[in-house]
């Protein structure tokens, strides 16, 4: 029998996968997804795995597509993550 988190772990694996195919039809369902996904993360106390913690903005919940409202640069050894929608800048590092 699996355990809460096990459970909670694949319910925000796929709710991501969900965001990823819905996201060009209906953005905003794509953003809700990702707002569920959380809360299960947080009720389940599970963390969201690290692949899909860059896949959407930590201050306005939606669901990150780089060209349609996420602009990436690169700067001092930083990947910059600038939402589009709430202006929120994310910086993650990363080696050349």
């Amino acid at each position: 029998m699996k355990s809460k988190k096990q459970i909670a772990k694949e319910r925000i694996n796929e709710l991501f996968k969900k965001a990823k195919e819905i996201f060009h039809e209906n953005p905003n369902l794509s953003d809700r997804y990702v707002e569920i996904a959380r809360k299960i993360a947080m009720k389940a106390q599970v963390s969201i795995p690290s692949n899909l913690k860059k896949k959407f903005c930590k201050k306005c919940n939606i669901y990150l597509v780089p060209g349609k409202n996420l602009r990436i640069r690169t700067r001092n050894k930083k990947l910059i993550y600038y939402c589009l929608k709430c202006k929120n800048i994310m910086r993650y590092p990363y080696k050349s």
